[in-house]
């Protein structure tokens, strides 16, 4: 079953610095590997979704740039369509700065750029999907206008609340799924939890659970991986979790499948080289014991 999933979201470049200790409040530290990768969260969830089997159309900014092209290669490569994607005269295109540690623990700065731009205007050209998919790391007003055209064409409105920050109660209640870490679970507190909608909390080691109205109906446990990069993810599992829902997996068969694809997006450096692939987290599940 093939779905159809528009993403709202970020389109950046990570510069990514790895191996060296995390710096604290005005330490420099030496040692680091250099790389450049795409990135972004809307980018790394749509690359995600389309790995994991979804049509996946992109909807973002990128500025005029010479990085542009470079933060939008691999959703190329791998047919996400980002026809919808517009690029923004005499703006950046959005950087994070990432520092990655000998343990694979990350500390991520992001320059939004082009991505400020993003509005309702862009959104209004999404085609009927099964799901929309959205972040914090665009303009609030563009995912107020996905939550329009999520309500008009009958599409699941998933939103994951990173960066956490302050937002109108009313997208939160209109939300089908809101998918959250730690961190921005303490942010929101009781707002996540209303009549009808998911809430998916991830626990890094500790596994995943999902909510309903509050209650738990689904917990899986984190997979035994070997840990080189955690950065990308979160941004695994929300694609992940958003295709396995709209496929129609029942809760604990949704939540298994997008922690185990989140396990595999820790196994390599970078964020979007590292998104693992169908076959992939396919294997893992078949090969763990229920």
């Amino acid at each position: 079953m093939t779905v159809t999933i528009g993403v709202v979201g970020s389109i950046n470049l990570d510069l990514v610095a790895s191996g060296a200790p995390l710096p604290r409040a005005g330490e420099t530290v030496t040692g680091a590997r250099f790389a450049q990768h795409p990135g972004g969260k809307g980018a790394n969830q749509a690359l995600a979704a389309r790995r994991l089997g979804a049509e996946v159309k992109m909807v973002g900014c990128v500025g005029d740039d010479a990085l542009a092209e470079t933060a939008l290669a691999l959703l190329r490569q791998d047919g996400v369509d980002v026809g919808a994607v517009m690029s923004e005269i005499g703006t950046p295109t959005g950087v994070a700065l990432i520092a990655v540690s000998p343990e694979g623990e990350n500390q991520i700065t992001v320059a939004s750029g082009a991505n400020a731009n993003v509005s309702p205007s862009d959104v209004a050209g999404l085609p009927n999907c099964d799901v929309i998919l959205c972040q914090l790391e665009v303009p609030v007003h563009a995912i107020e206008a996905a939550a329009d055209r999520a309500t008009a064409t009958g599409a699941l409105l998933a939103i994951n609340l990173a960066p956490a920050m302050e937002v109108p109660s009313t997208l939160l209640d209109r939300a089908d799924l809101l998918i959250v870490n730690e961190i921005e679970a303490a942010f929101y507190g009781e707002a996540l939890h209303h009549d009808g909608g998911l809430v998916a909390l991830t626990l890094g080691g500790e596994g995943a659970v999902l909510f309903k109205q509050g209650r738990e109906i689904a917990r899986s446990k984190a997979y035994p991986v070997n840990v080189v990069d955690t950065t990308g993810a979160g941004d695994t599992f929300c694609g992940a979790l958003a295709c396995a829902l709209a496929e129609g997996q029942e809760p604990q068969a949704a939540l298994n499948f997008a922690s185990a694809a989140g396990a595999l997006a820790v196994t390599k450096p970078g964020a979007q080289p590292s998104l693992p692939w169908r076959a992939q987290v396919d294997q893992l599940l078949s090969e763990s014991p229920s």
